[in-house]
């Protein structure tokens, strides 16, 4: 890194973990539905929103996931329901919506965390891996979006949404065709549900994450943050391999995005819909003062040229 006497010394730290960005009780008596919330960035969220009081429920596909959000859940406060559910069902989706209405009444804010992701050239995917991919991140947005506004419609209640996006939605991931195909549709989906649903009281926003080294990672992606020594990247300092790689001179903290989902379905955001954030310290509007020499994603994942089976 480069020395602090050249005048770079990153952005502060956030307040401690435990702090708290809204007042006390802010979702006291409300209830959370997170998909995907039981590991990494999902379950960050789920803890903040339990520390201002929700009822959370957290939708998987994975038993050890459900587990871990109730350990983790229950011991920041929280009344728990944990549900397992594949979100490229419609009917396990309103199976579990109705499993939170029977625990805690109709879920006030949906959080749209679960998605699948992995680094794959776009000529090597498979249709199976293609169509894996959509039908979680952008399908399974979609129809766990569907049921929690059909059942507000009905009710005649207000609720919100936040989707979590990711910032090729805007420029493309090479490595990641999939993902960035599905991420797109999933900030489209954002703006149009905004306007559709907003006036029967449901807010729609999107929340893009940048670097946020958490547990949940693919080991994919792992050993691109770390060198072999050091899977995690992560050193007692806490400090990170990529901290010299962000504007910010830092990686984010998990609970700073747990922060910006409880403020976008606070009732201090309420005005707040049809909108993106993007929370990653700038990075993705980095750019060069010259092009670097084009490196392909072949070669970026250590493979030769392409060749037909």
């Amino acid at each position: 890194m480069t020395e602090a006497s050249d005048g770079i010394i990153g952005l502060p730290e956030p307040p401690a973990l435990g702090a708290g960005a809204l007042p006390a009780g802010t979702y006291a008596d409300r209830t959370v539905f997170v998909t995907g919330g039981g590991t990494g960035l999902g379950k960050a969220i789920a803890i903040e929103f339990a520390r201002l009081g929700a009822n959370l429920v957290v939708a998987s596909r994975k038993e050890d996931h459900l587990e871990a959000a109730r350990e983790a859940l229950t011991e920041a406060g929280a009344k728990v329901r944990t549900v397992a559910c594949d979100i490229r069902e419609p009917a396990e989706i309103a199976a579990a919506f109705d499993a939170a209405v029977d625990t805690f009444g109709l879920p006030d804010v949906l959080i749209n965390n679960a998605a699948a992701n992995f680094p794959v050239p776009a000529e090597e995917m498979s249709p199976n891996a293609w169509r894996t991919v959509v039908d979680i991140t952008l399908n399974g947005t979609y129809f766990c979006a569907r049921e929690f506004a059909r059942r507000h419609l009905a009710a005649g209640t207000p609720g919100s949404i936040v989707n979590i996006g990711a910032s090729y939605a805007w420029t493309g991931g090479p490595g990641f065709a999939h993902s960035a195909a599905a991420k797109a549709g999933v900030k489209n989906m954002v703006e149009t549900l905004a306007v559709e649903w907003g006036p029967y009281g449901i807010q729609v926003n999107g929340l893009v994450p940048g670097l946020f080294p958490h547990e949940d990672m693919t080991a994919a992606i792992k050993e691109n943050l770390a060198d072999k020594g050091n899977p995690a990247g992560i050193h007692a300092a806490g400090t990170h391999d990529k901290d010299p790689c962000q504007p910010a001179m830092r990686v984010g903290r998990p609970r700073e995005l747990g922060w910006a989902a409880t403020f976008l379905a606070s009732p201090y955001a309420r005005f707040i819909s049809g909108h993106t954030l993007v929370v990653d310290g700038a990075n993705w509007q980095r750019r060069g003062l010259v092009n670097p020499p084009v490196v392909t994603v072949r070669q970026q994942m250590g493979k030769g040229p392409f060749e037909l089976p």
